[in-house]
């Protein structure tokens, strides 16, 4: 300990000596520690941090497989037949959650609402912390609907109360009783504040009908691969038992974790290893920096060696040493993780983390700890290699020029430097790759104008009988009528799924044949099995305003106009997509189709128009095919619904009489406005965020690495004053000497732009699927990446090398 205790303070008394090189080499730790200490706090948060259930690891949610492979949610038989033939299983239970207008509590809101069967809550082993759960009197068809609430929702929106039972809700036009109070932090599915039992809803007899997610719970002592294969074996069973009435071929099963991260995973690891090759560089750069410090103090190295110091004594010095730059570094990269963790937050999508699990917790501290160490171990073992590698009796005998004056001096800062810029390259390549994918996402057109456009997200109840459905008609068309009086509204119209702003509701059409009467509900699933009369497209229930109003236009036939009423013919209009699709070498005007599974309207659809393609669920997927109904003619599907405003003025300016007007007409639905370019930018958001870090990453990187030349140069030319002072006194010209050191400088770059470009090849091709319209090769972005590094690397050469053609001989020759 006395040792130690003596390394301590020597080392203090160094670093304190050179306030320059600790300043430099500190901040170049901080920051790459604290950019890798704060993205691992997201990846820790989403990836790594247990679920706040019981045996989380147990928790699965399954999917069912088609014959192509994709993944659907389950349909309700096919569930009924997982649950009573499993033996893996604890439990299995269905949910899904959806946003409702809800008014009641202190003030209307739109209020995502999850839908649970019986055993949701025992596989989560939750339990209410106020009042009491679901009982089973409650769970069954017809039963009083009664609801759970979060604890949030509790204190912002039901002033905590205690007294329950005075307590109820109207959500979507019904009565509902809130019965009990789940824990804080519990808002499973997707945010939820409100949870109501699956089995007040009918359970439909479709196997096609695919409405639900499923979480499940494995047994004690059964391992995923044995719950998969039982699994598989019921889907089998199934698909050989029901043949072509189902489409599951096989069920997923997938940790809970896994599937709710899925969608982050990969960009997660992916920023994880990004912000990883800046540490490197970071660790490169100081690295240099301690190979100048044994140059400077090679003398005193060779005293203490000829004074009988053993190598492990210096090792141990340098160990100390760079502890206490790497703590010092790790303890200021915490301080700027703090500061980076909540900056990520603020312009992460919404679907990266829950807040509450991204923090610089403990975990988090012990990794950067670690790392802290593990970088004072690799930096300290390499500076003692260099120190203790030099020759003592010539550094006792002449006043040599450092270590780094030497041949092999000079060789291994160079390749420190190169290393640098290789890593460099690599990131550089990643930013620019995402660069201009984020080009080529802007650049596509999606069929739809997004300025000047107001948007405004309704949640009505559902219109299930005719009255309800002309209540909802009437309540529509005074709606647009008094928004499309607003001035500067030029038109107004709406849809059941904005594009861009959520997935469309896709199912199986059948295309009727001349004179064919509409089939019943349980005559359809036969009609789906015939592949050369059915299809998928995704459906939209539209007004005639709509079209005009995102300026989707009208390719051939006609739009929906006021002779479609609820009583008429009903008519469809139909996107090019499904229209090339489905009729490539036929008129689709005039057919008839059958599209009734999707709001249970059995009425022939008699297809009027073709319309332009829309990019739906976002840029980059290619345009689906859609049937659009006409709103009057079919209003059941507009519950959650989407008003869009085409104004000559600034489309903020008109979100308050929107509201009036809303508030007017229904003062129990809270409608949710914004632009559409909002909504246009929130699609792309996720891309932004990609970009942004690569790009901030490998903009570090490169300063580093510029740094890192310019030192390694910078001090090259400082050791060969005597050599250049020679040279001019032997009639070398300033050319001579600027192209000399150039060259030295352009060799770096040239191995380090070498090594980044292979490199580059082999990791960027993990980076596929998060790019649009370019290869992971792409020879612009290697080109242009690189002879960006290669100016931006010559010119921090430039100015050592000027330095150098400034050297009079005879000043150079006199110091030495």
């Amino acid at each position: 300990m006395n040792t130690l205790l003596k390394d301590v303070r020597f080392g203090l008394r160094m670093l304190a000596k050179n306030p320059g090189f600790t300043t430099v080499a500190v901040l170049t730790l901080a920051l790459g520690i604290g950019t890798t200490v704060a993205i691992f706090s997201v990846v820790y948060g989403v990836l790594l941090h247990p679920l706040p259930y019981f045996q989380p690891d147990r928790l699965l949610a399954l999917s069912e497989v088609n014959s192509h492979g994709g993944h659907m949610n389950f349909a309700d038989p096919n569930f009924a037949d997982v649950r009573a033939s499993s033996q893996s299983l604890d439990g299995v239970a269905e949910y899904g959650a959806w946003l409702e207008s809800v008014a009641e509590a202190s003030e209307p809101t739109r209020t995502m609402t999850a839908t649970v069967s019986r055993d949701f809550f025992p596989l989560l082993h939750v339990q209410p912390a106020i009042g009491r759960g679901f009982a089973p009197e409650d769970q069954r068809f017809g039963a009083a609907p009664v609801a759970l609430v979060s604890y949030g929702y509790w204190k912002q929106y039901l002033g905590g109360t205690s007294d329950l039972t005075r307590v109820k809700l109207n959500i979507e036009n019904h009565d509902v009783a809130v019965i009990g109070v789940l824990p804080a932090g519990f808002r499973f599915p997707k945010e939820s504040d409100i949870w109501v039992p699956r089995e007040l809803l009918e359970t439909l007899p479709s196997r096609t009908a695919h409405n639900w997610h499923v979480l499940a719970r494995m047994r004690e002592g059964v391992l995923l691969a044995q719950a998969r294969s039982e699994l598989t074996g019921i889907a089998r069973r199934l698909k050989q038992q029901f043949g072509k009435d189902t489409m599951m071929e096989d069920i997923s099963a997938v940790t809970l974790q896994d599937f709710l991260t899925k969608d982050v995973r990969k960009p997660l690891f992916i920023l994880l290893g990004a912000v990883g090759f800046l540490l490197l560089v970071a660790c490169a750069n100081a690295a240099n920096l301690l190979l100048a410090r044994v140059a400077a103090r090679e003398r005193e190295f060779a005293i203490r060696v000829a004074l009988g110091a053993g190598r492990v004594r210096l090792i141990s010095q340098f160990l100390t040493e760079a502890l206490m730059l790497a703590l010092a570094g790790g303890a200021l990269g915490v301080v700027l993780a703090q500061w980076g963790v909540a900056a990520l937050l603020a312009i992460a999508p919404a679907n990266l983390a829950p807040s509450e699990h991204v923090s610089v917790n403990l975990p988090v501290l012990l990794f950067a700890l670690t790392m802290a160490v593990g970088v004072a171990l690799s930096l300290g073992f390499f500076a003692a290699w260099r120190a203790a590698s030099g020759n003592t009796e010539q550094a006792l005998t002449e006043r040599g020029q450092g270590y780094l004056g030497t041949v092999q001096g000079h060789r291994l800062g160079r390749t420190v430097a190169a290393a640098q810029l290789a890593i460099t390259l690599v990131l550089l390549v990643g930013a620019g790759l995402l660069g201009r994918s984020l080009l080529r996402v802007l650049s596509v057109d999606p069929g739809f104008r997004t300025d000047h456009i107001l948007t405004m997200d309704l949640a009505l109840p559902p219109a299930e009988k005719d009255t309800e459905k002309v209540q909802r008609l009437s309540l529509l068309n005074n709606l647009l009528a008094q928004l499309r009086a607003l001035p500067g509204i030029k038109e107004v119209g709406c849809i059941n799924d904005l594009p861009l702003g959520s997935d469309m509701s896709d199912g199986i059409f059948v295309v009727m044949n001349p004179g064919e009467p509409a089939p019943r509900m349980d005559q359809l699933e036969k009609l789906f099995q015939d592949s050369t009369r059915s299809g998928i497209a995704d459906f939209g229930v539209a007004s005639e305003g709509y079209f005009r109003a995102l300026g989707i236009p009208l390719i051939r036939g006609r739009m929906f106009n006021a002779s479609d009423t609820m009583d008429s013919p009903h008519v469809a209009l139909i996107s090019q997509a499904l229209a090339r699709e489905r009729w490539p070498n036929q008129d689709p005007l005039g057919q008839t189709v059958e599209f009734g599974n999707m709001d249970g309207d059995l009425r022939l659809l008699t297809v009027v128009g073709i319309v332009g393609d829309v990019r739906v669920a976002s840029l980059e997927s290619k345009p689906p095919g859609i049937i659009y109904v006409d709103s009057q003619q079919r209003p059941a599907d507009l519950y959650d619904f989407t008003v869009v405003m085409h104004t000559s003025l600034p489309p903020a300016t008109l979100i308050p009489a929107a509201r009036r007007i809303v508030a007017q007409l229904a003062p129990d639905v809270p409608p949710d406005l914004s632009t559409f370019t909002k909504v246009f930018s929130d699609s792309l958001k996720a891309r932004y965020f990609n970009l942004l870090l690569v790009g901030v990453f490998a903009a570090c990187a490169l300063l580093l690495a510029m740094a890192g030349i310019y030192g390694v140069m910078a001090y090259s030319v400082e050791q060969r004053t005597r050599e250049f002072g020679v040279r001019m006194a032997l009639g070398a010209e300033v050319a001579d000497v600027l192209r000399l050191v150039l060259r030295q400088g352009l060799i770096i770059v040239a191995v380090g732009a070498a090594l980044g470009i292979v490199g580059s090849f082999a990791l960027t091709r993990i980076m596929s699927t998060m790019l649009f319209g370019i290869t992971a090769t792409d020879p612009i972005t290697f080109a242009a990446v690189t002879i960006l590094m290669v100016l931006v690397a010559l010119a921090a050469s430039y100015v050592p090398a000027r330095r150098a053609t400034k050297v009079d001989p005879m000043v150079a020759l006199r110091y030495e």
